[in-house]
């Protein structure tokens, strides 16, 4: 048994990776957009916390976030917005016994890749990581034409140009 533990930090960045069970052949994220936005909302207006950066895939997601000051508690973000996406699904995924004696859904990986951002160069290094993430599996061309990702946020306050194409280095990042 692994001695995995979680660094708490009280108002600290993060950057995660959040992967579906089902990875091959799977646009659950996408098709699903809706909800799974209406369910962050719920969970950020209960736990708030700032969303720095985000980009939705099929199958997974990259996002940097914020979290109030005094504050630590990712994982119960995560349990919440993982739990209330899947609850509000019809139960028609393949379950393996395992999950099914849990009580457990077969929609999200159970662990999430996590990681502390040190300072000014690692926040500016993951949130090129989660922009360019589209163009790194292929899904388009320009990183401007991804539409699930807050990129366009970031073109808008003038931090990137419309033609930026980042830095598609898969060495950052929680993407095996």
């Amino acid at each position: 048994m692994s001695n995995y533990r979680r660094a708490f930090i009280p108002g600290g960045t993060w950057f995660f990776t959040v992967n579906l069970l089902q990875r091959h052949n799977n646009d659950l994220l996408i098709r699903e957009i809706g909800l799974l936005r209406e369910t962050v909302k719920r969970v950020r207006a209960r736990y708030p916390f700032q969303i720095d950066a985000w980009v939705l895939l099929p199958e997974h997601l990259h996002c940097v976030w914020t979290l109030p000051p005094g504050d630590a508690d990712f994982s119960i973000r995560w349990r919440l917005i993982k739990s209330g996406f899947s609850r509000a699904l019809p139960k028609t995924e393949r379950r393996s016994d395992v999950r099914k004696m849990a009580g457990e859904r077969g929609i999200w990986q159970r662990h999430y890749w996590e990681h502390f951002i040190r300072d000014d160069v690692d926040y500016e290094r993951h949130v090129d990581y989660v922009h360019a993430n589209p163009l790194k599996h292929g899904y388009v061309k320009r990183v401007a034409d991804w539409p699930y990702s807050t990129f366009h946020r970031y073109v808008s306050k003038g931090i990137y140009p419309q033609d930026w194409c980042g830095d598609v280095d898969s060495s950052v990042g929680g993407d095996e």
